[in-house]
């Protein structure tokens, strides 16, 4: 008999149910607040999972009511929301998207893993892999963006990092893979807001990123909070156990998100808290996060014959092997031991990090600063502003510890006279510093204006109807570009803000996003020309709210927009383009893109085709560039969208080097989910894109033939 079966024998209902309960502590809020948990239900074995503590002594305690006091002494296991870092805070997730660099993606993933573990925490909340094409939605920032091909690579790299890639030994920190499914298109961009999309929508937009975690062994899952096509994530068994037991094979544990299983009898699915917990646990829900329902509710839900005893102690199951997985039965105090110089090293991963997912989308050549530069205003609430650097969810993260703007410049500029002044708040109407921030403007050589959010406007709860610059800081910058001194504008925050005014009329505009705690030094090595800029952005920029949802990806229409012809798809108002294009992102080199060819005309089924393409660098600075390849089936019986991303290259030039980069296309990198949503590829002409970004006026083409073999 296994130790998991023994222990299962042994268990009475309470203690089984224990297992099945995770609570919060009170280090971090994550949600609503809820009844508080005591070491009395730690020592009686009625918790199974703490999130939102951290630190080794209040974690050793905690674990030793588990294992010293209660009955059996199964240990506890300890979460967090981890998504972008622990101690050493790196870029949002959205930002760190756009720098299309898997091998990045996992190191800064395994960076937060060590540093977690290293405190003993087990488990991460992340990655989230929500595709949004709505900025509306504030948890935009925490996921890859609106492609579902760049959120599978996103998901494979982050459980890697986070877990490791030796299945034989403890995960360093168990990955959860959220929240399943398509939570980033809730209606209106609301968080929480039902959500209403095709069943080939789910097939081919919000499901792959969460099959790549799968097949990258996922230890857990969570739930969205939304209510998709009807029915609550929590209570969806057809795709929990359908579609992730079921064709998946998942056999990890699937949890709750916050409250959530509560949350079933506000639906309007549920009754009563003990309907709630027996539609949760047979819809495949193993852990009940915060709400306690199952711990309360779940004996009279089996009284009650709602619930097999068998479905209770097979959720306990899967639970108890997660905690073998992670060694807790073998070392309930595991931490893994760090080297000494690992602060230093995962800081300059930071620094590298942040400038690698800054994009600069607009440079009428005053960046990199010349070299004669010496009076530089640092203007605008986001100058001097530490703690909203390291954005939403930043774990254990600390403002101090943040380098910001302001600072960075003047480390990175020791020689030129740098001055500062915020202008005005991110919030609120006070103007009474826009007039000494225009004094500072008139006398200085370069204006750096740092806008944008503070870091409680994105994440969880922070959607917003309006996109634009908050409180005073369009008055502020208006006036001080009108300063007359060459402006550069840096935008951080944790979606596109729509602000065309400001992309007409600064020399530079940088999306800075949130770039975590080593965000000055980041900023001013572009600024300063040490870096050159490679991030391309993972998500549409829109020009006015009205265009949103927008994505590259849209579906065909027999109407397509024509200029000269009213009745096609189109505004009247407004140019149906984005502001910048997903992939969009410039660099102080001057690449360009030539002679696209296929080894052959025809690609049969069972095999597969080179494209290559001829890039060159035509200036004197050394580049490193993204070569997206997009496609388009254009003879199908399900109408296939204008372009989907089929797969991109990075690739580093030194001055005036040309190179060919080359892609590798098979017929199965064209399946799409047929009429009974099984991947089929169809004989027929396809289109191949290969170009710097989606802007479909750039891009090189040619055709191929998909034959049967």
């Amino acid at each position: 008999m296994s130790h998991i079966d023994a222990l299962l024998r042994a268990m009475t209902l309470s203690e089984k149910l224990g297992q099945l309960n995770l609570v919060t502590a009170d280090q971090a809020i994550t949600g609503p607040s809820v009844g508080g948990t005591t070491t009395d239900d730690i020592c009686a074995g009625r918790v199974g999972g703490v999130f939102n503590l951290w630190g080794l002594d209040a974690l050793r305690r905690a674990q030793r009511c588990a294992v010293e006091e209660s009955r059996l002494g199964v240990p506890l296991l300890f979460g967090l929301d981890i998504l972008h870092g622990f101690r050493t805070i790196f870029p949002i997730p959205l930002a760190e998207a756009g720098a299309f660099d898997p091998d990045l993606w996992e190191r800064t993933a395994r960076a937060a893993a060590l540093e977690a573990a290293g405190e003993g925490i087990h488990l991460t909340f992340a990655p989230m892999l929500d595709i949004a094409r709505d900025p509306r939605w504030g948890r935009i920032a925490e996921g890859p963006g609106e492609d579902p091909l760049v959120g599978e690579k996103f998901a494979h790299a982050k459980v890697k990092g986070f877990q490791g890639d030796d299945v034989s030994r403890f995960y360093p920190l168990a990955a959860t893979a959220k929240h399943f499914c398509a939570g980033g298109a809730a209606t209106a961009g609301r968080d929480y807001a039902a959500v209403d999309v095709s069943e080939r929508a789910l097939h081919e937009v919000y499901l792959p990123p969460f099959r790549a975690a799968v097949a990258a062994g996922c230890a857990t899952i969570m739930t969205a909070f939304n209510n998709v096509n009807g029915a609550p994530m929590t209570a969806q068994s057809r795709l929990l156990n359908g579609y992730l037991r079921g064709r998946l094979n998942f056999d990890g544990v699937i949890m709750s998100d916050y409250a959530a299983v509560a949350e079933l009898v506000e639906h309007g699915v549920a009754a009563d808290q003990t309907e709630a917990a027996a539609i949760a646990l047979n819809a495949g829900v193993d852990m009940d996060m915060v709400s306690g329902v199952y711990l309360a509710h779940m004996p009279e839900a089996l009284a009650r014959g709602l619930v097999d005893p068998r479905a209770i102690d097979a959720a306990v199951a899967r639970v108890l092997r997660l905690k073998e997985r992670l060694g807790l039965f073998d070392d309930p105090y595991r931490v893994v031991r760090l080297d000494d110089d690992v602060k230093d090293t995962h800081r300059a991963l930071a620094r590298d990090a942040g400038r690698r997912s800054a994009t600069l989308l607009v440079n009428r050549g005053i960046l990199p600063f010349a070299a004669d530069i010496r009076r530089i205003a640092v203007i605008g609430p986001l100058a001097d502003a530490g703690a909203e650097m390291l954005g939403p969810w930043f774990a254990a993260g600390a403002a101090e510890n943040c380098v910001t703007i302001f600072e960075g410049l003047r480390r990175a500029l020791p020689n030129c006279e740098i001055a500062h002044h915020s202008g005005v708040a991110i919030e609120g109407d006070d103007e009474s510093g826009v007039v000494p921030a225009v004094a500072l403007a008139e006398g200085a050589d370069a204006v750096v204006l740092c806008l944008g959010e503070s870091a409680g406007m994105s994440g969880e709860a922070a959607c917003r109807a309006a996109l634009g610059l908050p409180g005073e800081q369009r008055r502020l910058a208006e006036r001080v570009m009108s300063a007359g001194a060459p402006t550069i504008a840096l935008l951080s925050s944790g979606r596109p803000l729509t602000v065309p005014w400001l992309f007409e009329r600064a020399q530079a505009v940088v999306a800075t996003w949130f770039l975590g705690d080593r965000a000055g030094e980041a900023i001013a090595d572009i600024l300063t020309g040490r870096f050159n800029p490679c991030a391309r952005l993972a998500v549409s920029w829109p020009r006015a709210v009205g265009q949103i949802p927008i994505f590259y990806a849209a579906g065909s229409t027999g109407r397509p927009f024509d200029a000269a012809n009213s009745y096609t798809s189109r505004y009247l108002d407004c140019s149906n383009e984005p502001q910048f294009p997903f992939g969009h992102g410039l660099s102080f080199a001057r690449t360009t893109l030539s002679n696209l060819r296929a080894d052959g005309r025809e690609l049969t089924t069972s095999r597969s085709t080179r494209i290559s393409v001829d890039v060159q660098n035509e200036s004197d600075v050394a580049t490193e560039e993204t070569i997206f390849l997009f496609a388009r089936d254009r003879d199908a019986r399900v109408a296939r969208p204008l372009m989907e991303l089929k797969d991109w290259r990075k690739v580093v030039l030194a001055p005036q080097q040309p190179a060919t980069v080359e892609f590798a296309l098979s017929a199965a990198a064209f399946a799409f989910p047929g009429e009974d949503m099984e991947p089929v590829v169809e004989p027929g002409d396809v289109d191949i894109f290969v170009g710097l970004s989606a802007d479909a006026a750039t891009l090189l083409s040619a055709r191929l033939r998909i034959v049967s073999a």
